[in-house]
């Protein structure tokens, strides 16, 4: 397969090291596209996430620049040493994409090296030095915001005061944001345009090129009951543990998503959240039969593969990597 993905939860100082083991990995293995998973990726470590920026754009391309009310504009730009500067690219992004996420799905968009898809991510940008007190204590204070190449600012907006602040992602989702494309609030005054002639919006966070509104097929109650409870993963693990032998003679993933499809996992889920307090609900069970059963043998594959056996299931119910698949497929 020509497309690879790579799946980074958040930025650490190790996250480019590895973010270039895994590209040179699957560039071994004939990748000419890539689809970087930046969903639910909270942040971290900035430099990680410019550096792996750096490793998608040609030389002295801005990647991010920070800039305050008493802070000089300082740029950070591409260097020529790009492991990954031609092959098309796609990177994911939803709501809890946040910071460093946003930097670096920034700087590919406003410089046109790639598709943004998903749904807006956070919208949280600013520059912060510790003050350390004599007591020990501390604070942080904001000294500038990061924008992206275009000049829009990442940060979320003050404006309308900080309860409104903080409320904002639970608007979005009252507003049907996360639904629905149409939606989604553009102002004039926040458009700018990318040096490939494309629109791109202000206003905080990053808007994606491509719109999936987020997926509730399957999440009845009793789904979101035994999710919540933490027993799909429970019982994921007890599998594991009492058919660890017999799990232990699949070296390869296809083969053991087989095997695990011939397992009546669900019936056997069914029985086993029952006896831990949730009762079985026949029509909500037919509705999210594929979303738990999927569920069961991503978890348990990856206790015996790792993430290499987790995602490649997993991407059975995940719309917007199929949409994303789909995408990067056809160009």
């Amino acid at each position: 397969d020509e497309v690879g993905y790579i799946k980074i939860n958040n930025f650490a100082i190790t996250t480019h090291d590895e973010f270039k083991k895994g590209l040179r990995e699957l560039k071994g293995q004939g990748m000419k596209k890539l689809i970087l998973d930046l969903r639910g990726n909270s942040g971290g470590v900035m430099d990680a996430a410019t550096m792996i920026a750096d490793e998608f754009l040609p030389d002295g391309k801005l990647i991010v620049f920070t800039m305050g009310k008493s802070t000089p504009r300082q740029d950070i730009k591409a260097t020529s040493q790009g492991d990954f500067e031609q092959g098309e690219l796609v990177v994911l992004i939803d709501e809890w994409s946040a910071s460093a996420s946003e930097i670096l799905a920034g700087a590919v968009q406003d410089n046109d090296r790639g598709t943004i898809i998903g749904r807006r991510s956070f919208g949280k940008g600013l520059v912060q030095e510790p003050v350390t007190f004599r007591d020990g204590s501390g604070m942080r204070l904001t000294i500038a915001r990061y924008y992206t190449p275009t000049g829009r600012s990442i940060q979320k907006p003050y404006d309308e005061g900080v309860d409104k602040y903080y409320e904002d992602l639970g608007n979005r989702i009252m507003h049907g944001e996360l639904e629905e494309a149409d939606s989604i609030r553009h102002s004039d005054s926040l458009r700018y345009t990318t040096p490939g002639g494309k629109t791109v919006y202000g206003g905080g966070g990053i808007m994606p090129d491509i719109f999936v509104p987020i997926d509730t097929v399957g999440l009845t109650d009793y789904f979101l009951a035994i999710r919540n409870s933490g027993l799909l993963y429970r019982y994921a693990l007890k599998y594991t543990e009492d058919n660890r032998e017999t799990l232990r003679r699949f070296n390869d993933l296809a083969s053991l998503d087989r095997w695990l499809s011939d397992q009546n996992l669900l019936t056997k889920f069914v029985a086993y959240a029952g006896k831990n307090g949730i009762p079985p609900r026949t029509d909500q069970i037919a509705i999210s039969e594929k979303v738990i059963s999927v569920q069961l043998k991503a978890y348990i594959a990856r206790n015996m593969l790792d993430n290499k056996g987790f995602y490649p299931i997993w991407q059975q119910i995940d719309r917007t990597l199929l949409d994303a698949l789909n995408y990067i497929g056809s160009i």
